[in-house]
């Protein structure tokens, strides 16, 4: 694509991206908020200053704030962005009572701040489903191609020709599928049935794990049995169809995601591999260039990353409110209002030495390539 080339193409391919993500999960809040006659007072996209915005019928400020690094919906009852309870709530009127979000019943708060991350699975979804309608799903036979000298699958007696019909019990249908399986081991054995010629046989290995660097800079420890497959296809699938394919597709970005997360939380998995905007920025422009189609799946998969990183259970994310609430639901009665400051400030704390973290692996990365 012509127009994400240089710079400013890299910046038009991250804001793009990030915009559509951030507002269809704003707009996940938003409408399950009106919804539930909450009265909204402000969308915006991004923080801090306002760039332009307008007012709705309903009294709500759409806006462009000057940050682009995320968005919010601030509503009525909000101290602010967060969400966090303000010091008005004592004194309202009935009339305010019914419109205020913190006055509603704990099930309806539950589906307000649960509708964002539910947004962007359905989103992912929808454009992964355009995709496979589009340009198809991947799909290549579970047949080895070839077997690479020295790898882990020629020391286990894989052969060119063999077909791998199951892993650990686990049927497989295609290629791609080894891929998913072997993508998140850690250097963990797997039992492989396998069929050759007539018969099937039982085989036992273990995944090389292996360091690669993009040409981008990012680091993957990766693992690998070191086969390849015999060729490449793609399956174009009626867009009724294609929804059942995206969803299972976004399941397994889903479980793949948070397996990696885990392993980096017990030490199985580098630290390193984790990345914040600058990434995301470089990111967005590579994959912009390569075209429309291949810029829509890294979309799919930002969004189920974003999804998932709001319901992580972190006060600030939509997880803490979502855990504050399960407290109410123990209690019978909300958390106090200092409790939950301290949560959010304690969130708010580890969300950005997380956000610092992920971007000093983005500068450390660079300054390495420029070197190299």
């Amino acid at each position: 694509m012509a127009w994400v080339t240089g710079g400013i193409g890299h910046l038009i391919a991250f804001l793009f991206v990030l915009t559509v993500l951030v507002f269809v999960h704003e707009l996940g809040h938003y409408l399950v908020a009106r919804r539930n006659g909450v009265r909204v007072e402000i969308f915006s996209i991004g923080f801090g200053p306002e760039l332009f915005g307008w007012h709705d019928r309903a009294g709500t400020r759409w806006k462009v704030s000057a940050i682009p690094l995320g968005g919010y919906v601030k509503m009525f009852g909000d101290a602010d962005p967060a969400s966090l309870p303000g010091e008005q709530l004592r004194d309202m009127t009935e009339a305010e009572k019914a419109v205020s979000f913190h006055h509603k019943r704990l099930w309806q708060r539950v589906a307000v701040v649960s509708a964002g991350p539910i947004a962007n699975f359905v989103l992912a979804v929808l454009l992964l489903t355009v995709i496979i309608a589009v340009r198809g799903q991947q799909f290549s036979p579970p047949d080895v191609g070839q077997v690479l000298p020295g790898s882990a699958a020629e020391a286990a007696g894989i052969k060119p020709g063999d077909v791998i019909v199951a892993i650990d019990g686990q049927p497989i249908d295609r290629f791609e599928t080894i891929q998913r399986i072997v993508e998140t081991n850690t250097g963990t054995p797997l039992e492989l049935t396998i069929k050759r010629g007539d018969g099937e046989l039982g085989l036992r290995v273990t995944p090389k794990m292996v360091i690669e660097t993009d040409r981008l800079g990012f680091i993957h420890h990766i693992a690998r049995l070191g086969i390849g497959r015999k060729g490449v296809d793609f399956i174009q699938r009626n867009p009724v169809v294609a929804v059942w394919y995206a969803a299972d597709e976004s399941w397994y970005l889903t479980a793949g995601t948070l397996k990696a997360v885990w392993q980096m939380i017990i030490g199985l998995r580098s630290s390193d591999e984790l990345s914040g905007p600058i990434g995301i920025f470089q990111l967005s422009g590579a994959v912009a260039q390569e075209g429309f189609i291949p810029l829509l799946g890294f979309a799919a998969v930002l969004s189920i990353n974003l999804g998932l990183i709001n319901l992580f259970p972190i006060p600030v994310l939509d997880g803490g409110h979502l855990l504050f609430y399960a407290a109410e639901a123990i209690r019978g009665k909300p958390l106090s209002q200092r409790a939950q400051e301290y949560g959010f400030r304690f969130g708010l704390a580890l969300v950005l030495m997380l956000m610092v973290f992920a971007t000093w692996n983005d500068l450390v990365r660079i300054s390495k390539t420029w070197s190299s």
